[in-house]
């Protein structure tokens, strides 16, 4: 299956300015222009991130561009203005940026910062030569731009209004410095895309091409990202790599085969197949195993994802506490819900204590029903109390049935 192909068939393409086929039909210099407000990518940048490397090792040049002058004005958004990043601040998040890329990538890149020009643009010059060329008319069609202006307790600044100017004048840049002539990006940045495309024609009679990805939801059809709260950061520090791994590992049935076109390069046609036996045996969830575990190696590495599984095995009664590796037991202390409980604690206490119990009568219940165990041996007294026999080392797994687990630490 040919790269045009396979993108159309893991339905990573939203938009296209020409026909996908004769777009990837030659070798082009692309490039993917991230905001540099945060110094991690986060889970719903990583599609477009990943559909770089698909470009890249199908031998397109790639060039990341880091917002250097677009990051301190800020693109619309659908709420207010953006808060404006300092120069300190943008150079920071810009090298770590490129660090992750580049690990993700596998490969080193070209990173560019449109800083390096804007900052130099007289406002004269930029708007006689590249404000003619566009129109205040089209500029208010734009939704974001639209909605803003008909709420009549919001407005735009001029700051914002002009984002799309610079956008499409990076594109213009870029192509005379770099030969660039595709942009890629989430389909929210179509209209902005478009703008640097239309200017390299119209400045310079050249055609240049756009695609974007459609952006990534979850399954209540939230969008991933920062500013909706519910960011998964590619930076270990940020998110943990069992925390990246339990990420992929929780995400329910309905949206499972779109993350394994979007996030993995397993091919479509043994995905297809794989969801296929997972619907017939949806318990064994080796859909969301195996979703989970490819994405935390491209992200993290091998090693931080059998690590990541052999937590997780423990986690969920699959493995015994004292098999792990002092790694691995590391990880699980770290990124694992814990709680210290002495000695001698009454297992009753020790539930409510861990938060997975309401109250004494709710454990014992509980315990009555075969419903607690610690490091997999079921407690069948009410009277029970924690004694060394129940620790390795210092640990031990309470679990309230076979999913609810807390890290006791004594």
């Amino acid at each position: 299956m040919n790269l045009a192909d396979d993108l159309t068939a893991r339905g990573l393409i939203e938009h296209t300015s020409a026909d996908l086929a004769v777009i990837l039909g030659e070798k082009r210099t692309v490039y993917l222009g991230v905001d540099p407000s945060a110094d991690s990518m986060q889970a719903g940048n990583l599609v477009i991130v990943l559909l770089m490397k698909r470009l890249a090792d199908a031998g397109h040049k790639i060039i990341l561009l880091v917002g250097g002058g677009t990051g301190m004005i800020g693109d619309p958004k659908e709420k207010g203005e953006r808060p404006l990043a300092d120069a300190r601040t943008v150079a920071r998040n810009k090298k770590a940026l490129k660090a992750q890329m580049q690990q993700i990538l596998g490969r080193k890149i070209t990173v560019v910062d449109n800083a390096d020009w804007l900052l130099k643009v007289k406002l004269v010059d930029f708007l006689r030569d590249i404000g003619k060329h566009f129109t205040i008319n089209e500029l208010i069609k734009r939704d974001i731009i639209k909605r803003r202006l008909d709420n009549p307790d919001d407005s735009i600044s001029y700051t914002e209004f002009a984002y799309s100017l610079l956008q499409g004048y990076d594109y213009l840049v870029l192509n005379q410095k770099h030969g660039v002539n595709l942009q890629i990006g989430g389909s929210d940045q179509w209209v902005n895309i478009l703008s640097g495309v239309e200017l390299v024609r119209r400045k310079l009679g050249k055609e240049a091409f756009a695609l974007t990805a459609p952006l990534v939801t979850d399954a209540s059809g939230k969008k991933f990202g920062k500013s909706e709260g519910n960011a998964v950061w590619l930076d270990a520090t940020k998110t943990s790599p069992y925390a990246f791994y339990q990420f992929w590992l929780n995400q329910p049935d309905e949206v499972v085969e779109k993350y394994l076109k979007f996030y993995t390069f397993m091919p479509v046609m043994e995905i297809e197949m794989m969801c296929e036996l997972h619907r017939r045996q949806p318990g064994k969830r080796e859909a969301q195993k195996t979703l989970a575990r490819l994405v935390t190696e491209i992200v993290h590495g091998k090693d931080a994802a059998i690590r990541s599984i052999a937590v997780s095995e423990v986690l969920f009664g699959e493995r015994e506490l004292g098999s792990l590796s002092r790694e691995e037991r590391n990880m699980l202390v770290h990124g694992a819900p814990s709680a210290h409980v002495s000695l001698a604690t009454p297992i009753v206490d020790a539930l409510i204590e861990t938060s997975l119990s309401s109250s004494k009568s709710d454990a014992r219940r509980l315990i009555e029903g075969n419903g607690v165990s610690v490091n997999g041996n079921s407690i069948d007294s009410a009277d029970a109390v924690l004694d060394e026999s129940h620790f390795d080392g210092d640990l031990a797994l309470l679990k309230r049935g076979k999913q609810i687990a807390v890290l006791v630490k004594r």
